[in-house]
């Protein structure tokens, strides 16, 4: 039996990122989600990279925050951003949310912004609020 290949998530498939910050991270070896939390998972880690890249502080806690929630299953470029735009941006904020609670407010930033994708559905939700649940917290604020 092959063991399945795992493939950290690639930074510069988040939605909305500038390709120059990616470029930036790229020459510190930090290409993907998994790279980035463990440079960025402490406000201090986050100042340093900041310092050292020229890349404001505020844009790498936003890539931290798409990293963190791209740990859940099913949760990468665009779902990633949809959560992260309306407002669920760490898997603890995931995990406090009711499935069908989230859903509807999820569905009318959709409507209401005009993101480019659709809603989850309902299973989808639910599973994803369960593994946040399971997740342990790897980021410090």
């Amino acid at each position: 039996m092959t063991e399945k290949k795992h493939n950290p998530f690639k930074l510069r498939d988040f939605r909305d990122i500038d390709s120059e910050v990616i470029a930036i991270l790229k020459v510190r070896r930090i290409n993907n989600a998994e790279q980035l939390l463990a440079a960025g998972c402490t406000r201090s880690q986050r100042s340093t990279l900041a310092k050292e890249t020229g890349i404001p502080e505020k844009v790498i806690l936003e890539l931290v925050k798409l990293s963190d929630l791209a740990r859940l299953p099913g949760v990468k470029g665009i779902r990633a951003r949809l959560y992260y735009n309306a407002g669920v941006d760490s898997v603890e904020k995931m995990a406090s949310w009711e499935p069908e609670a989230l859903r509807a407010m999820v569905t009318k930033y959709v409507e209401r912004t005009g993101f480019d994708g659709i809603p989850p559905l309902p299973k989808e939700v639910s599973s994803t609020i369960a593994n946040a649940q399971k997740l342990p917290k790897v980021i410090e604020y």
